[in-house]
């Protein structure tokens, strides 16, 4: 995190070092990015950088973390909902509120996609192990509600399966990576709609025993 005297900066000043990062790591991979051209965009010192921030990898992981946040806020009025819509159908607009996220941020969203491709980055597992763990906690208070209102089968172990939603969500941006780039990212929509099928219906064939 930021050290305090980051925040207590003037709040355009505070904006405009972030900016300044976010083009940074959404130009380039985390190794090559450079603490000189941020603060040169910045128009800070060198100097004055870290007494803001630790290094550059505490900087990067505040970017992600405040992307994450604001990704969030997109979702939240989806929680106003949860009554009105099933278990599957949350999840589905849980997904669509993080595309429509992308859309609306392309500079955050590029640079969580070059963090999803260089998984050989040292900071990768640092980082997707905080995300899981609130992630998990997440899809297991989905879960918990989708059993108490008969959505949910209750033999299931959640934490199993609250662990397998997050792990098909990576999965899934890195299959749309790889596959889909380059298309619109409203293509993305087909996807998730057939890995929520999966999710909701298995993979037994209808009526093939028991």
């Amino acid at each position: 995190m930021p050290k305090s005297t980051f925040f207590n900066l003037p709040e355009d000043k505070r904006q405009k070092i972030i900016e300044a990062a976010v083009d940074e790591f959404s130009e380039h991979p985390y190794k090559e990015a450079s603490v000189n051209r941020i603060v040169e965009k910045a128009g800070i010192a060198k100097g004055s950088f870290y007494q803001y921030f630790e290094d550059k990898k505490d900087l990067y992981k505040y970017i992600i973390e405040i992307s994450a946040q604001q990704k969030l806020m997109y979702m939240q009025h989806i929680m106003k909902d949860f009554e009105k819509l099933n278990i599957f159908q949350l999840i589905r607009e849980l997904y669509i509120a993080g595309i429509k996220y992308a859309k609306d941020n392309p500079k955050p969203f590029s640079i969580g996609v070059r963090f999803l491709k260089e998984k050989d980055s040292e900071l990768f597992d640092e980082i997707m192990e905080d995300s899981r763990k609130k992630s998990g906690d997440f899809f297991k208070y989905l879960l918990i509600k989708g059993i108490e209102k008969g959505e949910v089968d209750p033999a299931i172990d959640v934490d199993l399966v609250s662990m397998l939603i997050i792990s098909l969500s990576i999965d899934i941006s890195e299959y749309y990576l790889k596959t889909r780039e380059g298309e619109d990212l409203m293509g993305i929509y087909n996807l998730v709609d057939r890995m929520l099928y999966i999710i909701e219906n298995g993979i037994k064939a209808k009526g093939k025993g028991n």
